[in-house]
């Protein structure tokens, strides 16, 4: 096959559909609207609870298009938008894009619109930006979205909100973010757009009853609609053949062509980098024919228009489209002077979620270059895909390279699609310039991938936005003086120079719902997990003799512990530290911590618990007690352990939130724990994966409190978190029998400790964000599609066992005593237990996906646990 016959082919040009490879060998069909299979084709992802993968081919993601065929339908959409609503209503909306994958989408529909402001979500958090908002994508492998308008009224006023994602499923993810933006800036309109339909029947209806919730209309617009079939045994044949075509890489020469797939050939990008660097492109996967050696690299200067932003990242208003009208001509002229004189097809290759600046500069050059050469784009992404060689197939091609942009979930692999083989003469390579790093021009980076398969690589770089700095605003309203931390043995069984617990005191209140009813509310996007609290788990008699044989068994791992992150705490942090747990897992470690740094030093260390809530931050009234009360600079943030760094995460967020809110800086977002297992900070006392006892008991070993609780009909603007006192809880009561054993143990492991801190201090601890990494894999592997459900580590399985509906727990084969109490926990809940062999941690805990009291799987199928 010729290269050129090769790209018609992937695109979909000469009659062969791009999801007959997949219909053909599963029996997939796509019924309704017949532009159906012009508009998608499909693939497969290593999954085994979805057998298919819808691909668009005109979103210029992962098919390379035409770029007026892009745009030209994100504006069909916006004009169809405007007609929907009337010139009147049309001038009030706002449009709100999704990232990655409907940034230039959305920007199109705003384009179409008319002279709509346009804002995206993003999952780049930015220095100095406070978030307007934010939600989660739960069938999304990168889950958490960040509102950051440059004007926080952007999304305030009450004309027409019109959200545009690529496709509309089951409608979660939209729900989901019209029910978060409607209790901070109710409206009365909302318009959901999308390239596809795909919804089930039984999603159907739930866009109608959703609006009779909230008290607002909402409407759907979209270009085609329809669902996809899957017949019986769908699933089996689908993990087979993606078993078949990940196989390990053979002799190439040794196999048909039509048979040969990027995993088994040029997808030595993946594992097996050293050969597809070193060795030139050619052949089918390979740049033009003939080419001898690696393409070029060189930049090309857009000259970008000063002040006009990137994207819609902090907000596109109608004078920077104004601006960036103008100035596209000019850009255009100068990438098609850059090209090389025999150019004849060209690919502009856009950025993750910068892909509306890409596809502009793309659709500018294909007019100056007029019908002589062949424009497409397409951008690189995030998401990971099986790529099989074969006309009939959506993925033809991949190419695998590290995250270049220094995310802030951690290193990664991205991944450019059927840009390999695809007959390119040149690829205009488009990245901001925060990603203009050396990442992107490492030997095994994006540059190079392009330049293995393309004689010609230019790289253009658009200056990243930043919002203009603007006074901080007044600190919010609030009463003088900030109620006093509560201790015990009024809130809590901890004495009461223990720890002081900057919450209020919610014992009075019913907050404790069935564990079921929780898990269907939140995964509906009903309630969050903060707004009620599960019933307290009530341990067999069993179950605490193992609790108490754990803790006797690693007493001495776990002061050494404590006694290492206290030193690291004292020699890098503070020589007088402000300890300030995260509720409530935090709490034992700071108390234990405190003890350390008396025991050895003769320090008594203040000591505070403050409440961190997934999606909402941290109690920003504790952060104001604290400034008034302590140099912030002092503070050191502790926690039992970390999992996949979510709490990481939304600590450094909402610590960037606080200092643009209320002017106060010096708070260290980098969190002190026991254990990280997940390599996502640089403050600990170890990175084994191992039981830490508290984790095994709830309020029992945490001074009898609850986890933190908040709910606005509860917490008010000036309140700190809620949490309740299980005082009726105290003949069960283990919380001083923990710390008492741990705290005997320190004069033991002195010496050991001593050594291991010269160990840590010399060490480069530098977060790699493995966990991460493993937890994304295993959201794929397993079907789940929302990290948020995969919940790695010793301690975060048993809060999956205690707290939530378990699905399934992977444990490391040959894992022992640490896992006792888990395997007494899995048979206790009749939860199965499968053993893997080259699992990061101790254990995972995968929570009930799709989870209704119906007990459904990810397939939506019940399942028998």
């Amino acid at each position: 096959m010729t290269e050129r016959a090769h790209a018609a082919h992937a695109e979909g040009e000469t009659g062969v559909w791009s999801g007959s490879w997949v219909a053909e060998r599963l029996g997939v069909e796509l019924a309704g609207d017949e532009a159906l299979t012009g508009l998608l084709g499909l693939a497969l992802r290593r999954n085994p609870k979805r057998a298919h993968l819808l691909v668009s081919n005109v979103l210029g993601k992962h098919v390379p298009q035409s770029p007026s065929v892009v745009y030209g339908h994100g504006v069909a959409l916006g004009r169809r938008v405007r007609e929907l609503l009337g010139a009147e209503a049309a001038e009030g909306a706002v449009v709100l894009g999704y990232a990655e994958t409907a940034t230039g989408l959305g920007h199109s529909v705003a384009d179409g619109l008319g002279s709509a402001p346009y804002l995206h979500s993003t999952r780049r958090a930015v220095a100095g930006v406070a978030r307007a908002g934010g939600f989660e994508e739960s069938h999304s492998h990168a889950t958490s979205h960040l509102l950051l308008p440059q004007d926080p009224a952007l999304l305030a006023g009450d004309g027409p909100l019109v959200l545009v994602d690529d496709e509309f499923s089951t409608g979660n993810t939209v729900l989901n973010t019209i029910r978060a933006l409607h209790e901070r800036y109710p409206r009365k309109r909302y318009v959901v757009v999308a390239l596809v339909d795909m919804r089930s029947p039984a999603d159907a209806g739930r866009l109608d009853a959703f609006a009779g919730e909230i008290g607002a209309r909402v409407d759907l617009v979209t270009t085609a609609s329809g669902t996809v079939r899957l017949p019986p045994g769908v699933l089996e044949k689908g993990q087979e053949l993606v078993a078949r075509y990940e196989a390990p890489p053979v002799d190439p020469t040794s196999i048909p062509t039509t048979e040969r797939t990027t995993e088994a050939r040029t997808e030595r990008t993946t594992e097996h980098t050293t050969e597809a660097t070193s060795e030139p492109a050619s052949g089918p996967t390979g740049g033009s024919p003939g080419a001898t050696s690696p393409g070029s690299v060189e930049r090309v200067e857009l000259r970008w228009p000063h002040d006009v932003p990137d994207g819609g990242r902090h907000g596109f208003t109608a004078a920077d489209r104004d601006r960036l009208e103008s100035a596209l001509p000019g850009m255009a002229a100068r990438i098609a002077d850059a090209l090389p004189a025999r150019a004849r097809r060209v690919l502009v290759l856009g950025f993750e979620e910068l892909m509306y600046a890409p596809l502009r500069l793309a659709q500018a050059l294909e007019q100056a270059v007029g019908g002589d050469v062949d424009v497409r784009c397409s951008t690189t992404t995030r998401s990971p895909v099986l790529a099989v060689d074969d006309p009939g197939y959506a993925i033809r091609t991949r190419l695998v390279f590290p995250a270049h942009d220094d995310p802030a979930d951690g290193p990664g692999e991205r991944y450019a699609y059927n840009v390999a083989g695809a007959g390119f003469d040149a690829v205009i390579a488009v990245v901001d310039s925060a990603a203009d790093t050396p990442a992107l021009h490492a030997p095994d980076g994006l540059a190079a991938r392009l330049a293995a398969h393309v004689p010609h690589v230019l790289l253009a770089v658009v200056p990243s936005y930043v919002p203009h700095a603007s006074p901080a605003p007044q600190a919010p309203e609030r009463p003088p003086m900030l109620p006093e931390p509560l201790r015990g043995p009024a809130f809590s069984s901890y004495a009461p120079d223990e720890v002081g617990w900057l919450l209020q005191d919610l014992s009075d209140v019913t907050l404790e719902a069935p564990t079921e009813e929780r898990e269907e509310a939140i995964q509906s996007g009903g309630a969050h997990y903060a707004e009620s609290l599960p019933v307290e788990y009530q341990p067999s008699e069993q179950y605490q003799e193992l609790f108490h044989a754990a803790l006797e068994s690693s007493a001495a791992r776990l002061a050494r512990a404590v006694g290492a992150v206290t030193e690291v705490v004292l020699t890098e942090r503070s020589p007088r530290p402000v300890l300030v747990s995260l509720a409530r897992a935090g709490t034992p470690v700071g108390v234990l911590m405190r003890r350390w740094a008396r025991f050895r030093h003769g320090l008594d260390l203040p000591h505070y618990a403050v409440s961190i809530v997934r999606g909402r931050g941290i109690d920003a009234n504790a952060l104001r007690w604290l400034a008034d009360h302590h140099d912030p600079a002092d503070v050191v943030f502790v926690d039992g352990w970390t999992g996949k760094g979510a709490i990481t995460r939304e600590l450094a967020a909402a610590l960037r939130d606080f200092e643009v809110s209320d002017g106060v800086t010096g708070f260290d977002p980098e969190i002190a724990v026991l254990a990280d297992p997940g390599s996502c900070v640089r403050t600990y006392g170890t990175r084994d994966d191992f039981l830490i006892p508290s984790a095994c008991l709830n309020s029992t070993v945490s001074g009898l409190i609850s986890r933190t609780v908040l709910r606005a009909d509860l917490v008010g603007p000036h309140d700190f978190h809620g949490a309740k006192f299980y005082r009726e809880l105290a003949g069960a009561d283990l919380s001083p029998a923990f710390l008492d054993a741990v705290s005997a143990r320190f004069p033991d492991v002195t010496e050991s400790v001593d050594a291991h801190v010269k160990e840590l201090l010399s060490a480069d601890r530098t977060p790699t964000w493995e966990g991460w990494a493993a937890v994304e894999r295993i959201s794929e592997e397993y079907g789940i599609h929302d990290v948020n459900l995969v919940k790695p580590g010793v301690g975060e399985t048993t809060r999956v066992m205690l707290r939530r509906v378990p699905w399934k727990v992977l444990a490391r084969a040959g894992a022992g005593a640490d896992l006792g109490h888990v395997r007494l926990l899995a048979e206790q809940r009749g939860v199965p237990l499968e053993e893997v062999a080259d699992l990061p941690y101790t254990c995972v805990g995968l929570i009930h996906p799709q989870y209704t009291r119906g007990a459904t799987g990810a397939d939506g199928k019940a399942v028998t646990l």
